[in-house]
């Protein structure tokens, strides 16, 4: 009998692959909610004959095949965005229910699919025996949709881990992507002076002064408009007053800004963008660092300034990706991928760990209602994968 193939292995996998696909859609994992899926998933692992498979402290379940001196990490998130509009859902958002094809349900895209091909992935290439060399990190983290990046921050340092390649497995639609976006998160206030409504006169108006900081928010995401594609964008994604009552003038305004950037722009770039917002006006400016608990109790404080990363199609882990995507699709790749939401991937980036990304699922079905990812595009996810471990 000669050697088995890359998708005689995959073959022998797919409906336990599939099967477990579903079964995590089933399980709700809201940020800060995704301790029985985190459960679910290292057993799983042990199950299927990982070397190891734990949860760190955080949350995050990590697994490991192999023990080599290359070593290769395939993160997925857990946690999902809530559903707020099931009435509007055709098949149900955690039924994990397969139509023509689909797997539907809160997740499927964003990025159960994906998440599912990761843990199988390993399994492929150890029957292979393309695991020799290597040791094969799968992360499933915790809290990445307001915090990503801080999961894997907190599991590199506690665990002192630091993998030579990182694949962030995001949708992609099977599609070799490069990078994303940065971002900016930034919080302005303006302090005003409290009175009567029936005085005006007599205090100070936060909401005005902030009105003329919203004329230039405006004015500025046109400016970044006006210097065509690619280009950055600022949007005002908040806003509060506080005032004594409803009879009283504001005695505070604040306004929340999400501001993109794209390869070149520097952090130092936005912050001078920010002291112009604020030029002239009694007004200050923080980075609106955000603070969430993840489901171990653990505090998350999470600075949302991270700039675009984009890797060089020159470099070995795309030269590998190429070659995996080739022998797998039978054709070679068209244009690259592009994410212009943020990934776990900006903490590998930020530590100069080699990252790219690829996986199931259009990015454009994640987190609308009707969530579904193709299955097929599960299982060669996976075939992609163990033969990239190969390559690398």
């Amino acid at each position: 009998m000669g050697e088995l193939t890359l998708k005689e292995v995959s073959a022998a996998y797919t409906d336990d692959l599939i099967a477990f696909a579903q079964a995590i859609v089933r399980i709700r994992s809201y940020s800060s909610g995704e301790g029985d899926l985190a459960a679910f998933i290292r057993d799983k692992m042990i199950d299927l004959g990982y070397n190891e498979a734990y949860i760190d402290s955080i949350g995050n379940v990590v697994g490991r095949i192999g023990n080599g001196p290359v070593s290769v990490m395939f993160d997925s998130h857990m946690d999902t965005v809530e559903v707020l509009d099931e009435d509007k859902w055709k098949v149900p958002p955690f039924s994990g229910e397969i139509r023509d094809g689909r797997l539907y349900g809160r997740g499927s895209v964003d990025m159960k699919g994906a998440l599912a091909s990761s843990v199988f992935a390993p399994l492929i290439a150890r029957d292979l025996g393309w695991i020799d060399g290597h040791t094969v990190y799968i992360t499933c983290t915790v809290n990445e949709e307001d915090c990503d990046g801080q999961n894997l921050k907190s599991l590199f340092a506690e665990k002192g881990l630091r993998p030579d390649y990182f694949v962030t497995c995001e949708p992609s639609s099977n599609e070799i992507a490069l990078g994303h976006t940065g971002k900016a998160q930034i919080l302005i206030k303006t302090k005003g002076i409290s009175a009567a409504a029936c005085r005006p006169h007599k205090g100070v108006n936060a909401v005005y002064k902030m009105a003329d900081i919203i004329k230039r928010v405006e004015a500025l995401n046109e400016k970044l408009t006006a210097r065509g594609e690619p280009h950055g964008t600022i949007i005002i994604s908040q806003i509060s007053s506080i005032s004594a009552s409803y009879n009283a003038v504001p005695s505070e305004c604040s306004i929340y800004l999400d501001r993109r950037m794209i390869v070149g722009e520097k952090e130092a770039d936005v912050m001078r963008e920010m002291d112009d917002l604020i030029e002239g006006i009694d007004a200050t400016w923080e980075i609106g660092t955000l603070h969430a608990t993840s489901w171990t109790g653990k505090k998350i404080d999470y600075e949302p300034v991270h700039e675009a990363w984009r890797i060089d199609t020159e470099h070995p882990l795309t030269k590998a990706c190429l070659a995996s995507y080739e022998e797998i699709f039978g054709k070679q790749h068209g244009d690259y991928h592009v994410w212009l939401g943020g990934t776990n991937a900006v903490t590998p980036v930020s530590m100069g760990i080699p990252s790219i990304g690829f996986g199931p699922g259009e990015d454009y079905l994640s987190h609308v209602s009707d969530e579904n990812c193709i299955v097929e595009e599960i299982v060669t996810a996976a075939q992609f994968y163990a033969n990239l471990i190969r390559r690398l």
